[in-house]
């Protein structure tokens, strides 16, 4: 046994102090002791470890106590240090009964590799807002966490930590939420763990990748173009996922011949009101866009004019459209007239007239590219109109006829032929018949008499029609033929260049006649259709 003086004489050079160590790395605490011999005893958190350099048992295979032990020195050498080396050590010259102060050894863990959810590559839909998450687990401290984008730390993460059971590790998450707005598709996004055993901090990285229904843009070319020539459409599309179809349609109804991103045609009118659609198809959905096209074409007929039969003094409408490209204009003339009516799709006839009867046309001009034009009838609901020619001729001693021309709408109910004392509708009474004959223009009424007699050239005869709208009557006279007659050809100016004298006729073929101008009979000129035949009789006296 030591004698106590040298026990007093125990010294200690070198002590324990406080070290921070990271795991996996080796670590010495000192002790050296002078003017002693004995045993040396490391304890830790109160247990012994073992005495002098007895340690590298099955108990402690990492620790190892080093030195010369002649110098007194005593140091712990603890290998590839672990997280059950953290705690307080203590140095114990054991004959001595003295002991070193206590000594904390701490421990660092690094942080496990960061782990974000879903990396390498985290997909999401355009438009949606981006919530990332990164884990770094088992740090002693632990883990700081931030995320870098660009070079550019990332702030608004959301940060929570988990003390493990061994009540020494923690386990770090951060949340990072970014707004749709400020996500790019191909960015990359880093998570960096750290703490005092990893400075400089462990990463992991995420690809964003955003994901969107096709973008279309179609385009047509050349535009404008005439009808009848070639056009090519073109269905330019990005999309990720990446495009896996196309569908063409036209005015709804597929084009069964197109199916990649382009499709060339003749044009016609119909693509003008008819869109062509390009359709485009990913994983995520379909996106569909259409054109119509600037087509050039000549007037077509949208809404058909119908033609009219009102009664006289109402109005009369008439409707058409028509469509064509560039814009048109639209004319509405009275056939064989060249006054403008109207130039809008309607025209309206205010309080119409018998005269107001015949065809009228619809006509539209699209510059530098065609016309188009329709026609209807008025036909006007009034009195019948009778035209005939007021002088007509017969052979003596043969067979001779008189013709009333009659227009009525609606038809005659009634057509009487008079003279002297005599009324005749039809059938046969002496030497007189009166046939009706109905043709596309009107009704020709004809009294025919046999054996033609003197008093048959000094008779006036009398044709009157009647329909419910009233009647009209012209008179008739017959003249012997080869007597003061003078023909006009057609050609000719009609006879109202001529000085007539007071029982002077002007005929205009069956659809126009005057009355004697004697003053015994009313005066009245009709005109209607077609070139007029113009004779003078009882001119020559």
């Amino acid at each position: 046994q030591r004698r106590p003086a040298e026990i007093l004489s125990v010294v200690f050079i070198q002590q324990p102090h406080d070290l921070v160590v990271v795991a996996g790395q080796p670590v010495t605490l000192p002790c050296s002791i002078t003017g002693y011999h004995g045993m040396v005893l490391w304890v830790k958190d109160g247990l012994a470890l073992g005495v002098n350099r007895d340690m590298s048992g099955k108990s402690y295979p990492r620790y190892d106590v080093i030195g010369d032990h002649s110098k007194g020195e005593y140091h712990l050498l603890i290998q590839r240090t672990e997280l059950t080396d953290d705690g307080s050590f203590e140095c114990q010259a054991i004959q001595a009964a003295t002991r070193s102060r206590p000594a904390r050894l701490t421990v660092l863990v690094p942080p496990d590799d960061p782990v974000i959810i879903g990396a390498p590559v985290v997909s999401l839909r355009a438009g949606n807002s981006l919530n990332l998450t990164c884990h770094a687990n088992n740090a002693k401290p632990a883990a700081s966490i931030i995320w870098i984008r660009n070079g550019e730390v990332l702030n608004g993460a959301a940060y929570t930590k988990t003390l493990l059971r061994d009540g020494r590790r923690e386990s770090t998450v951060s949340t990072l939420h970014i707004s749709a707005s400020n996500i790019e598709n191909g960015q990359q996004i880093t998570c960096r763990a750290s703490n005092k055993a990893a400075p400089n901090g462990k990463e992991a990285t995420v690809t964003i990748d955003i994901q969107h229904f096709p973008l279309v843009n179609l385009s047509v070319e050349p535009q404008p173009v005439l009808e009848g020539n070639l056009v090519k459409f073109h269905c330019a599309a990005k999309a990720n996922p990446p495009v896996t179809h196309y569908r063409w349609a036209k005015g709804g109804s597929m084009i069964t011949d197109a199916t990649g991103d382009t499709y060339e045609v003749l044009v016609d009118h119909s693509f003008f009101t008819e869109p062509v659609s390009c359709e485009v198809t990913n994983a995520l959905g379909n996106t569909n866009i259409s054109r119509n096209v600037d087509v050039y074409f000549g007037p077509r007929l949208a809404a058909e004019p119908q033609s009219l039969q009102v009664d006289r003094g109402s109005d009369a409408v008439f409707s058409c459209a028509w469509i064509g490209n560039p814009s048109l204009t639209i004319v509405w003339m009275k056939r064989g007239h060249g006054v403008v009516l109207s130039n809008e799709n309607t025209l309206t006839l205010k309080a119409v007239r018998q005269e107001d009867a015949g065809k009228y046309v619809c006509r539209a001009v699209v510059p530098r590219v065609g016309v188009g034009e329709k026609e209807v009838t008025l036909t006007v609901n009034g009195p019948p109109t009778i035209s005939s020619t007021q002088t007509q001729q017969a052979l003596y001693g043969e067979k001779g006829q008189i013709k009333c021309f009659i227009r009525s709408t609606p038809p005659p109910d009634r057509i009487a032929w008079s003279w002297k004392e005599t009324v005749l509708e039809s059938g046969t009474s002496g030497r007189y018949t009166v046939e009706t004959v109905s043709t596309e223009d009107g009704v020709i009424s004809t009294l025919t008499m046999s054996n033609i007699v003197p008093a048959d050239f000094q008779t006036i005869y009398n044709c009157t029609a009647w329909n419910s709208f009233g009647s009209d009557t012209e008179i008739i006279r017959l003249k012997e033929q080869g007597k003061n007659q003078v023909t006009l050809h057609p050609n000719q100016p009609h006879c109202n260049r001529f000085r007539l004298q007071p029982q002077a006729i002007c005929l205009f073929g069956p659809a126009v006649t005057a009355q004697r101008r004697d003053g015994i009979i009313g005066k009245s000129i009709r005109r209607a259709h077609g070139r007029a035949l113009a004779a003078l009789s009882n001119l020559i006296h």
